[in-house]
């Protein structure tokens, strides 16, 4: 990845449904120049996916949830498939996994942990509610 890939991403990140001549022009090249590279960033695995930012509140999803957990034994795969959880990470110290989790009120979240207490794999977790949301990146 040289510059112009860098500069191509950028573009990309702010707006990825601009039009490949569009990129062009923001990059001064040409716009076969743009659809090559963005086809080997594709090929690369750069570039993972096309996706959108949606508004929280807009899709009733502005009750943000931070949450560690620590497990006894790993957690099945279909526990990572619930609609809540929005990330999950793998960590180091007392803690196995951090989650973001989104729902649409404290209600849904209490359902939400009232259904999780009953996973005997989760020894304890630390529970964090985000008041704002000052910086959010795809």
């Amino acid at each position: 990845m040289d510059n112009k890939d860098s500069k191509i991403l950028e573009i990309l990140k702010l707006d990825s449904r601009l039009p490949i001549r569009d990129i062009a022009k923001k990059t001064s090249l040409r716009p076969s120049t743009v659809h090559q590279r963005l086809k080997k960033l594709k090929y690369e695995k750069v570039i993972e996916k096309f996706t959108i930012k949606l508004n929280n509140k807009a899709i009733d999803e502005s009750f943000i949830v931070f949450m560690l957990i620590n497990t006894s034994k790993d957690l099945e795969e279909t526990f990572f498939h619930n609609k809540h959880l929005k990330e999950a990470f793998g960590l180091t110290g007392e803690y196995d996994l951090l989650l973001k989790l989104k729902f649409k009120d404290i209600e849904e979240f209490n359902s939400f942990i009232i259904n999780l207490r009953k996973n005997k794999s989760i020894r304890k977790t630390l529970t964090m509610i985000a008041t704002i949301n000052l910086k959010e990146e795809l």
